[in-house]
């Protein structure tokens, strides 16, 4: 009995994606299918660089051509990948950030729970992957981005006037902290500082992005409701610590979200506990135990991971190095990038099952 291209696709058809639940020819996955002779090979183009279950996938879509194909078949799956955005917001994209396919809003309810420390770690550790990404530093009275990055030049203006983001790491950056001296402190009013932020979505040259984090400031004020004005979020990661003062503003954080209907992917735990270097078998809880854990339980959102809390990271973040990119990797970031693969996952997640974020128009009574 010949092969042919039907019945390897028909085969494939009982392939499930086990984030979507969906068969991955439904999902468009499959392409390329060739056959010589007994040998089959096609291309899987999974959601995420970074899937965790590309070999169970792998192993699946052998088994199937060789069940319900052909035995004897040689069955070459070669696992690529392609981020993915919502249908829906493809079909009807403006040309505001119309290269980029996910927009995703780190926050946190409060300062100083190392909100931009983990949007760094992350946007680093998903360009690590192969993606593309791009990070945009929202905070304009106290910009971060540029001393975690070591980056200090400024940006360069194209031929349409628009700003060109930085690289570094493979994220490409933007900033206020690029475009005003270090020592120069930015005092300006609400309507200001919303002028600056849409600034950086509509009038940067952003190119083709598979995810754009934004690192917000603390709170739930000005450049957030511009920000979900302004664009459609694919989604929001919160961060927070263990400790209840943290916990109360990481509550209304997620409330802010799901009042203005952007999905919450996850919830982080940053510094949840502290190992010295000298007794690696001993966590000390300086924080709290659990308490982000058990708030995303108690609002039903993802728990995304904990990240210990380290020394190296916060000398890498002095020093301009991420903890994703130093050549010795600690625990903290190897949750890191445990946490980045989780939320390219959820991102996956919510494009597949979730209609797109709408920009909200926000009216006071």
């Amino acid at each position: 009995m010949s092969i042919t291209s039907e019945k390897v696709l028909e085969a494939l058809g009982n392939v499930i994606d086990p984030d979507l639940n969906q068969d991955i020819v439904s999902l468009n996955m499959v392409e390329d299918i060739q056959i010589e002779g007994k040998k089959v090979s096609f291309t899987v183009n999974l959601t995420t660089p970074a899937c965790p279950m590309k070999e169970q996938i792998q192993r699946a879509c052998v088994n199937a051509v060789k069940h319900l194909v052909d035995a004897e078949a040689e069955v070459v799956p070669n696992m690529s990948s392609k981020v993915q955005q919502n249908k829906k917001i493809e079909e009807t994209q403006t040309d505001t950030l119309s290269g980029v396919k996910n927009i995703i809003a780190v926050a946190s309810g409060k300062g100083g729970v190392g909100k931009s420390t983990v949007s760094v770690n992350l946007a680093v550790a998903l360009a690590q992957t192969g993606a593309k990404v791009g990070l945009v530093d929202t905070d304009i009275y106290g910009p971060s981005i540029p001393t975690m990055f070591n980056v200090r030049e400024r940006p360069n203006i194209n031929t349409r006037r628009k700003l060109i983001p930085l690289e570094k790491f493979g994220v490409k950056l933007l900033s206020m902290g690029l475009l005003v001296d270090q020592d120069q402190a930015v005092v300006w009013r609400g309507p200001m500082v919303s002028s600056a932020v849409k600034q950086f979505l509509s009038e940067a040259d952003w190119g083709e992005l598979d995810y754009l984090l934004m690192d917000l400031p603390p709170g739930t004020g000005d450049i957030q409701l511009t920000i979900v004005q302004t664009v459609p979020l694919t989604g929001a990661i919160i961060v927070s610590t263990p400790q209840d003062v943290a916990l109360d503003d990481a509550r209304k954080g997620v409330a802010m979200f799901q009042k203005v209907n952007v999905p919450v992917l996850g919830i982080i735990e940053n510094m949840a506990y502290f190992t010295p270097p000298d007794m690696p078998d001993r966590k000390y809880h300086i924080f709290g135990k659990d308490g982000a854990r058990n708030l995303a339980e108690k609002l039903d959102v993802p728990f995304l991971g904990e990240v210990p809390l380290e020394q190296t990271v916060r000398e890498g973040a002095d020093e301009g190095v991420p903890a994703v990119a130093q050549d010795d990797l600690g625990a903290a970031a190897i949750s890191f990038k445990e946490i980045a693969n989780r939320s390219a996952q959820q991102i996956s997640i919510r494009n597949a099952m979730q209609d797109p974020t709408e920009k909200i128009e926000i009216k006071f009574k």
